[in-house]
């Protein structure tokens, strides 16, 4: 990938509005009349008290219905349990967002997730992170930066890769067309957001220590505050990774990425500078897992 090909600057690294109406309910202060309760053909009339049988009837549903969502939130799930089409890359059955019962990822290589489990779920958990990572904001900052490429990529990919991230990254004819200061940092009064939202993964292909696997994501990229010139946008890309197991994790071998899918933009108003930094400096992100 050359650079520009994310957010036009990207390509070294990595690779609306429902209108939603409120509505009060009850809003009329309209008078009650209670009506009589003897005749049960009027449509207000009062129903007959549920005798005994009901109720156990009633009471036992909800004891089911509990014992249901108990065992399906039950955790450490194995994939044996999966039908057929779920464990089949592309089917209907491997849908993103499908409970699994499988426990989220625990490990941290700094703060970013890691010791992914040995399977698909496990390649697709790595693969939104690792989007993550690659598209904040620390990418800017030189030791962070190599944290995150050390953390994300195969040791001999990261190694390699190095001085070119250095070279999109500071150069400063980039910085300041983007808005900002030659060292990579904000302007006072205006806060730098770079931010990838995952909004799920597919298995394109899997081997035993290898798997390629897509990432849709919309990203937010842009300087939040009063006066800025180059305001928080939303943009959309999907980023295929190919990852290697690697000292008992999954890392970044390479990738591609193109724009979209992208939906069709609604009339919701945009926020203010200031609700917009506050939101990015008040909701952290997530680690995501399938």
């Amino acid at each position: 990938m050359s650079p520009g090909d994310e957010h036009d600057y990207r390509g070294k690294e990595q690779g609306g509005r429902t209108d939603d109406p409120y509505s009060t309910l009850g809003g009329t202060r309209q008078t009650r009349t209670r009506l009589p309760d003897g005749d049960p053909g009027h449509p207000h009339a009062r129903r007959p008290v549920r005798n005994s049988r009901s109720l156990v009837t009633i009471t036992g549903i909800v004891v089911l219905l509990v014992a249901a969502i108990a065992f399906a939130n039950r955790g450490g799930g194995s994939d044996d349990d999966a039908s057929p089409d779920a464990k089949k890359p592309g089917t209907a059955g491997s849908a993103p967002t499908a409970a699994t019962g499988t426990q989220p990822v625990q490990g941290k290589n700094g703060t970013i997730a890691s010791g992914f489990a040995h399977d698909e779920q496990g390649a697709q958990s790595a693969a939104a992170n690792y989007s993550v990572a690659l598209v904040s904001d620390g990418m800017f900052t030189q030791a962070r930066r190599r944290e995150i490429s050390e953390a994300v990529y195969a040791p001999d990919v990261a190694s390699a890769r190095q001085s070119d991230l250095d070279k999109v990254y500071s150069d400063e004819s980039f910085l300041t067309s983007i808005g900002l200061n030659p060292d990579g940092s904000a302007p006072e009064g205006l806060t730098f957001i770079s931010r990838a939202n995952p909004v799920g993964t597919k298995v394109e292909k899997y081997a035993d220590d290898t798997a390629s696997v897509a990432v849709w994501y919309s990203a937010l990229f842009g300087l939040a505050g009063e006066g800025s010139k180059n305001p928080v946008s939303e943009s959309w890309y999907t980023t295929t990774y190919e990852l290697r197991w690697v000292g008992g994790d999954w890392k970044i071998s390479d990738f591609q990425q193109k724009d979209g899918p992208v939906p069709v933009g609604r009339d919701q108003a945009a926020s203010s500078a200031e609700e917009m930094a506050d939101a990015v400096q008040q909701f952290g992100g997530f680690t995501y897992a399938r």
